[in-house]
Order: C-alpha cells, then structure tokens, then sequence
C-alpha cells in the first residue's frame, strides 16, 4: 500500500473517533441543558456506550498499527509528524486502563455531575459525598496506571497542562500568592470608596440575555457557528469550529455575573471557532491546553472586557438597555466592575483575588490526589483555607465546597489551568502592546476586530499542533513569567484604588 493512501486511511480513522467525540459532547450538552431529571440516568448509560466505543478505536490493535508505521517516518510534513505523535500519547494513556474501568468511570461521572446539581440546589455536601469519593478514588486508580515520576499530582497537570508540573507550579503561584497579597494589602489601606451596589438591582434574565449576546457577537463570537444557553454551571463544549456552544447562568439581581461569564465563555467559542478546517481528521483540532484555553476566556473577560476602553465603547448602549443605570458615570461603572472584594464564589471573585482561589484548590487537590487528604476531611480543609488566604469563611456548602462542578466529572488537574491563564493572557498583552502601542484606542473605537485578528494569528490558528510552551515562546519570545500579570494588576488597580 502507497504511503500516501496509508496516511489517508489513518486521517479516515482518526475522524471516526471525532464522529463519536461530537456524539459524546451533543449527548453531554443536552443532559445540561435539556433532559428532565428522570432522563439522566439513561442518559449516563448512553453516554457509556459512547465512551467505551471510543475507547476501543483509540486503543485498538489498528491504531497501534497505524503508529508504528508513521512514528519513525521523516517524510511526513509537520502537522502529520504531531498528528502521530498526539496520537501516540493518547494511546499510550487509553490503553493503560482496562476496558471495564473505563466504562465504571464514565457511568460513574454523569451519576456524579447530577449528584452534585442536587447536592448544590439542596446545599448539601452529603448528598454529593460518597460521589465525590468515588471520583477521587478513580483519579488516584489511573494515575497508578498511568505512572508517575516525582509527585502522582504531575500525571493529571500533564493531561491538560503539558509541561507543568508540581514543581513548576509552587514557585509561580508562591510568586504569584505573594504578589496579589501585597497589592491586596495596599487596597485594603487605600481610602478609595467603590460603590458596586448599582449592579444588585433587578435586571431581567431576558434583558441580561439579549446584552450579552450583542456584546458576544461585537467581540467576534460567531452565533452562526454558536448559541447561548442556560445551565446551572457555565461550559463551554465544540462540535468541530463550526458549532462551538457556550453557556451561562443568570442572576436577576446581579447584573455582573452573566455577562462576565458570557464574555468568558465567548473567548472560549472564539478560539475554537478559529481553528482551521484543515485539522479536521487529525485529532488536533482544538485549544492546545486548558491554561492557553483560559488565557483566551479570561483574555476576553478580564483584560479587555473590564477594562476602561471596552465600556467607554459598550456603556452608551448600556444605558440605553438598562435604566437602572441612570446616573451612573462610566468612572463609577468602571470601577464598581473592578471592585476588590473578597469572596466566597470563584466565579463570582474580583480579578485580583480570584488566584488565590485557584491556588486554594491546586492545594487541596494535590493532597487529595496524593492521600494526604481524605473525603472525610475535604470539607474542613476547603474552609480553613479560604479563612487563611482570603479571610472568609463559607456559610453553607453551595457557596463553600460544593461551589464547582469540575470535580463531579473527574476533572482533577485542571483547576490551576485558570491561573495559568491569568499569566498567559498578561504576558500576551505585554507584547500585543508592544506591537500595536494605540490598541486601547482601537478598542474604544469598538475596533475588536484587530484583537481577534492578532490572537488568531499567534494562537488560534495552531490548534493543538504546537504545545503550550511552544506557544508562549512563539507569541512572546520567553517562557511564561509570573511578573506580567503581576506588573498588569499593580497598573490597574493603583489606578483605580489611588495607591
């Protein structure tokens, strides 16, 4: 058989696999959105079979055939050579856990995420427990599988953060702790008064609905490839780069946390929206981790979409929209979104405070994970915490432990990828500044055409096909730094704080 016709036989194969992963994600975003409570039980099982069918392509006697016979193969072009590759790691992952594992594992997950909805609506941690439990125990099971060097904690980073790992991260986020404590420290000194009290009036969810959608689609999110729907945690999930999904949550009487989340998850759908139809059948396809993913999500939330430029462009139309904000000044409104505040809720928190919550969790996991920490004393452990960083205790458990639902789904590893982001994104702005010095007047002129335009071309358009820290490198010319974020939140919010 011709090379050439092996190659295309291979990409044939690999878009089977897509064909059931878009299955998989339309299944999942409708038990989200859509299926009625006594539907999810089924709908997990379904779910199953499609996780186990998955499975038996990426591990099957073909696909390690198919490695074989291109792994060593000099005269594949760059793309193909990371195709392989890709598909050699993950292969290499599947493969290691045993079918039927794999098949209780993904039962298990969709019984765990309705679990901890109820669990979350009842505000009750025992409801959720034994759930929790078990997520943990099929974490800490794989990665015996998977093998691990130095910290068992470095196999789930390395899953969607490849390159970071235990070590790496206690030296940026001690950094990083260190910087936001200190500038945290002079706010809290500072005799600036915010008022943010204009945002809990009463807005209605329709009225939230159709403001974020213009804000969505003037910042580049395309709802011809895209729609917006409610859940009770906001996601984002693509179908291939042309239907990329968001979702959000609304608050009647918090105007904040809808939009915020849907400028979020619009950086997420812009990303995916951007990657090129030519990785189609190659598994490369998407974000290239969920650290660069976040860097694009809390690129357009924080950094462009709380800054001053973007509402001297977006708060006329504001007004207009919302009464409520009748006699607000675009200084008070720009400041009210920027307030300090520490909080109970992640995705609730302020710019500045919202590391220390990750860092929170980066912890807790890594003891978890490594059997430092048990299920019965999760609870407590999350609540000394947050009284130790952030001088605060939770109440109830929906807003202390039962706050996120990443880990009903088995998602352990990922929560640093949020801070990662926060550093990426400011490292990406340093030298998008340095290329385009007037871009704050091209984004009060609603210009954000050129934003898109230039993450697109140093991120999006890669796909997976080059790692995170080949991205960094290419976009900025260094490895990732913790000092640009850092130097970006001292700028900002002397400013604001008149510190």
């Amino acid at each position: 058989m011709k090379k050439n016709t092996k190659l295309i036989e291979f990409k044939e194969y690999l878009t089977k696999i897509e064909y059931l992963t878009t299955i998989e994600g339309v299944l999942y975003w409708d038990m989200r959105v859509n299926v009625p409570s006594k539907g999810v039980s089924d709908r997990g099982d379904i779910l199953a079979y499609m996780s186990v069918e998955k499975y038996k392509l990426q591990t099957s006697d073909k696909m390690k055939e198919y490695i074989d016979y291109f792994i060593n193969d000099d005269s594949l072009d760059f793309q193909d050579k990371k195709m392989v590759l890709n598909c050699k790691k993950e292969y290499e992952l599947n493969s290691k856990i045993p079918e039927d594992r794999n098949k209780a594992y993904a039962l298990a997950v969709a019984k765990s995420e309705t679990a901890w909805e109820k669990a979350k609506q009842e505000n009750d941690f025992e409801v959720f427990k034994p759930y929790l439990k078990e997520m943990i125990d099929f974490n800490r099971e794989f990665v015996n599988y998977w093998g691990y060097k130095d910290n068992k904690y470095d196999t789930l980073l390395n899953i969607y953060e490849p390159g970071i790992t235990v070590d790496k991260l206690d030296t940026i986020f001690n950094d990083l702790k260190n910087g936001i404590i200190d500038l945290l420290d002079k706010i809290k000194s500072s005799s600036e008064v915010i008022n943010s009290s204009v945002f809990n009036k009463k807005f209605s969810k329709e009225s939230q609905e159709e403001f974020s959608k213009f804000v969505l689609e003037k910042i580049g999110y395309d709802f011809e490839a895209g729609r917006l729907d409610e859940t009770e945690h906001p996601f984002t999930i693509e179908f291939g780069n042309r239907d990329v999904r968001i979702t959000t949550h609304y608050y009647q009487e918090d105007f904040k946390s809808a939009l915020f989340s849907c400028i979020h998850e619009g950086g997420h759908g812009i990303y995916e929206q951007d990657i090129p139809d030519g990785l189609k059948g190659t598994l490369l396809g998407k974000g290239t981790s969920m650290g660069i993913h976040e860097s694009q999500s809390r690129f357009y939330e924080n950094i462009l979409g709380r800054s001053l430029s973007f509402w001297k462009y977006f708060y006329p139309e504001a007004i207009k929209r919302f009464p409520q904000f009748e006699g607000v000044s675009l200084d008070e409104f720009y400041k009210g979104i920027n307030e300090v505040k520490t909080s109970l809720i992640r995705t609730e928190s302020d710019e500045l405070t919202y590391s220390l919550h990750i860092i929170i969790r980066y912890e807790l996991e890594k003891a978890l994970i490594n059997g430092e920490l048990e299920i019965d004393d999760i609870k407590d452990a999350w609540n000394k915490k947050y009284k130790e960083y952030l001088n605060i205790e939770p109440s109830n458990d929906s807003e202390g432990i039962l706050q996120d639902m990443h880990w009903s789904g088995g998602s352990f590893g990922y929560f640093p990828s949020y801070a990662l982001g926060n550093l990426y994104g400011a490292q990406f702005l340093y030298k998008m500044k340095k290329e385009i010095p007037n871009i704050y007047d091209e984004i009060e002129n609603g210009n954000f055409e050129i934003i898109h335009k230039y993450l697109n071309e140093k991120i999006h358009k890669y796909g997976s096909t080059l790692d995170p820290v080949e991205i960094i490198k290419l976009a900025t010319g260094e490895e990732l730094n913790s000092k640009y974020f850092i130097d970006y939140l001292n700028e900002k919010y002397k400013d604001i704080y008149k510190i």
